[in-house]
């Protein structure tokens, strides 16, 4: 091609491009929307602080009955697991040999006290000695002392109850030899109005609460301060309140816990030894509380808790937390929230700190009742 017809060409080249760049506009740039989270606003309260823990009940009182003369059985005078009286006669043994035992005795002390008698009239007549008639005298009171002992011994034929309560079966029957000191009791006695129900709580936890009280960040519970309810085997609430009693002055080294023993009312009997129970310790009150839903705390790989926030400006901050109890649905915070703050609990993983975000009311947080019953850790 000749170089005058290719300028044509080259000039209709550059028109067309210049057409082109003319017609092409430009996109505009669209606005970032924030995203949008559900945040619960939280409020402080006040918090009873509780433990549940478990426990087993255990008698008021029990009582071994034994026998305190050897003898045959002739008679069991209850009914198994009936209540009895103190006093109240429950064996009856042979007493025929005790009887006799009392005749002669009686016998050998009358016996005695004349001879003594007289030779108190003969002493005035120099008749005896001053030995022979302190002799007579000795041996009055010892015969005097063998009676009363015969006496006692009848008297213990008649197994007696030595305390009031609930008594079990028999381990013996009418014809059976018993004998004074014997290892195996007869039967025992149980009061189960009140009980005792003995419960565990561990020394961290108690030191954690010493602390607490100590530093001001629980007050007492003034007068239920030892008020102690209970949840029986089957889960349902017992209607009686206890109360605490006292704890041992020394941690069990195999468990590292201590012992609570509380005292309840249990006039139906409901509450029979060796039953396992779920007993709930009031242990302070905590002012200006502050009760976080749990699907708003997030942890570590370390387990370390944390929380994120709106703050008033929109901005998202990363909260580290101090949180170890339980509420229900909830966390107990220690720190690293306060009353007022926006606590995300939804859309948590579609933002990070120091985003801007938009806020609504969350939806998937329903708060439980302030004082509910708090995790034993």
């Amino acid at each position: 091609m000749k170089p005058l017809q290719t300028v044509p060409l080259i000039l209709s080249a550059l028109a067309l491009a210049v057409v082109l760049a003319g017609c092409k506009q430009e996109a505009p740039a669209q606005a970032v929307t924030p995203p949008q989270v559900g945040v619960v606003t939280l409020q402080s309260q006040t918090y009873t602080v509780q433990s549940e823990l478990p426990g087993r009940t255990a008698p008021f009182r029990v009582a071994e009955v034994r026998p305190q003369v050897d003898g045959i059985i002739e008679q069991r005078l209850f009914d198994e697991g009936s209540e009895v009286k103190p006093g109240q006669p429950l064996y009856r043994i042979d007493p025929s040999p005790y009887e006799a035992d009392v005749a002669r005795a009686r016998a050998s002390f009358q016996q005695a006290r004349s001879l003594a008698d007289r030779y108190r009239q003969l002493i005035g007549e120099k008749a005896v000695s001053r030995q022979e008639f302190e002799d007579a005298q000795a041996r009055q009171l010892t015969a005097e002392a063998d009676l009363k002992r015969a006496e006692i011994n009848l008297r213990y034929t008649r197994v007696l109850a030595p305390i009031a309560g609930r008594i079990g079966r028999s381990s013996v029957t009418e014809g059976a030899l018993v004998n004074n000191g014997q290892a195996a009791a007869m039967a025992s006695i149980q009061q189960l109005d009140p009980i005792y129900v003995d419960i565990t709580e561990s020394s961290a936890n108690l030191l954690k609460l010493r602390d607490d009280l100590k530093q001001g960040r629980l007050e007492t519970a003034g007068a239920d301060a030892a008020v102690v309810s209970l949840a029986l085997e089957n889960g349902s609430a017992y209607g009686l309140p206890g109360r605490l009693k006292f704890s041992e002055v020394s941690v069990d080294p195999s468990t590292g816990s201590v012992t609570l023993r509380a005292v309840f009312p249990n006039p139906e009997h409901l509450l029979l030894p060796g039953m396992f129970v779920r007993a709930k310790l009031q242990s302070g009150v905590r002012q200006a509380a502050i009760l976080a839903p749990q699907q708003g705390v997030t942890r570590d790989l370390k387990g370390n808790p944390s929380a994120l926030v709106v703050s008033a400006d929109g901005t998202v901050e990363q909260r580290p937390l101090t949180a170890n109890r339980t509420v229900g649905n909830q966390w107990l915070v220690e720190r690293g929230l306060e009353a007022g703050d926006r606590l995300i609990t939804e859309g948590l993983q579609f933002v990070k700190p120091g985003m801007k975000v938009s806020v609504t009311a969350a939806q998937n947080a329903a708060p439980v009742l302030a004082g509910a019953v708090a995790g034993g850790n």
